[in-house]
């Protein structure tokens, strides 16, 4: 399969203090891969590596023919301002400003599409609600319809499953398997295990350094676990700078 990204060497970090180390690897196109590993194991950071929000302390990301509108975020759900007064609508509609841009009105195709996304998520006539009226489930799914309007090629999903009730699991892991039948490359950090063996064909298992990345069942091996827990114990979290790669 052709290649969307690939790592070279790649350290990520903050503050010169890495958070990911040495990290080596192909993204396939079309390809549907979890990113597991223990807390503070540099998932989070690697997404924003990815989507260019994190530049690298070393090494290098290579987007085969990606540019940043092929790519949509979702980012943690604690990390969306729930204060700030906007309407379901207006958070869907974010998914268009690549076409529209910030300041661009909306066609009756563009409220049909956004329309549509809505009910795809089980959002139907949610479109005027505030979003600080949303519960947790909700308020996800909305973020959902708004990749949808993306239509991007590759898709970056930062816990997209995190405090929210099973059926809103159920019905957007629906959606993610909809994208990966549409050969769009999906990336999600994830902590149920059990979700990940279920859905998700390959995974990357990450303790700072790349413990494993392979076919699911392999990586989740009880080996590879049990050293990705034993790395994170023995990591300092505050090293200005890490070893050479062994």
């Amino acid at each position: 399969m052709q290649p969307v990204l690939e790592f070279h060497d790649l350290t990520l970090g903050y503050d010169r203090h890495p958070a990911v180390h040495h990290l080596d690897g192909v993204v396939e196109a079309g390809s549907l891969t979890a990113v597991v590993g223990p807390n503070g194991s540099g998932k989070s950071t690697l997404m924003k590596g990815i989507v260019g929000m994190l530049r690298p302390l070393g090494g290098r990301i290579v987007r085969d023919g990606i540019r940043a509108t092929d790519i949509a975020y979702l980012p943690q759900i604690s990390e969306i301002d729930r204060s700030f007064p906007a309407s379901v609508f207006d958070l869907v509609s974010l998914g268009l400003w690549s076409k529209r841009g910030m300041l661009g009105r909306f066609s009756h195709a563009d409220r049909h599409a956004i329309g549509h996304a809505l009910e795809a998520v089980g959002l139907a006539g949610f479109q005027a609600r505030g979003i600080e009226t949303l519960s947790g489930g909700q308020l996800q799914r909305a973020l959902f319809a708004r990749v949808l309007l993306q239509d991007a090629r590759v898709i970056l999903l930062d816990e997209p499953f995190n405090a929210i009730d099973t059926r809103t699991v159920h019905d957007l892991i629906g959606v993610i398997r909809r994208w990966h039948g549409e050969s769009r490359t999906v990336l999600a950090v994830l902590h149920d295990l059990e979700l990940v063996r279920e859905h998700f064909p390959r995974t990357l298992l990450l303790s700072r350094r790349p413990v494993a990345w392979g076919e699911t069942g392999e990586t989740l091996g009880a080996e590879n676990l049990m050293k990705a827990r034993q790395m994170n114990m023995l990591a300092d979290h505050h090293a200005p700078w890490c070893e050479e790669a062994a």
